[in-house]
């Protein structure tokens, strides 16, 4: 299902950069190292992995704040994630272009994807 997901992203993304030098891919990788001031890539990683954020105290406890993994997801709980008003995370107010171009570029980061 993934990968025909991807395969459709990509052909959308394709048709959509043919008038650019820069292919669907390295779109992707530009918005996710620097979307809108800030990346994806300095809480998520270069891959989109399980990241630890901070460690901190609350109450006299040690916690820890973790990232989550990105590079697993569905298209649809991808753009859901993005699009979701709460949490730490910033929301960027990304377009459908962009989220597929990053969806695409960190999707193919999964070390475990079947390519």
């Amino acid at each position: 299902m993934q990968n025909l997901q991807n395969s459709q992203i990509s052909n959308q993304a394709s048709a959509q950069s043919n008038e650019s030098f820069i292919t669907p891919q390295e779109y992707g990788a530009s918005l996710y190292e620097y979307p809108r001031g800030i990346g994806c890539i300095k809480c998520h990683g270069a891959i989109g992995e399980e990241t630890l954020l901070a460690t901190y105290t609350h109450k006299g406890k040690q916690k820890t704040l973790l990232v989550p993994r990105i590079n697993n997801l569905e298209l649809f709980n991808f753009k859901t994630a993005l699009n979701q008003d709460k949490g730490i995370m910033p929301k960027y107010n990304l377009t459908d272009e962009e989220i597929q171009a990053i969806y695409l570029y960190i999707s193919s980061k999964n070390p475990t994807r079947i390519k």
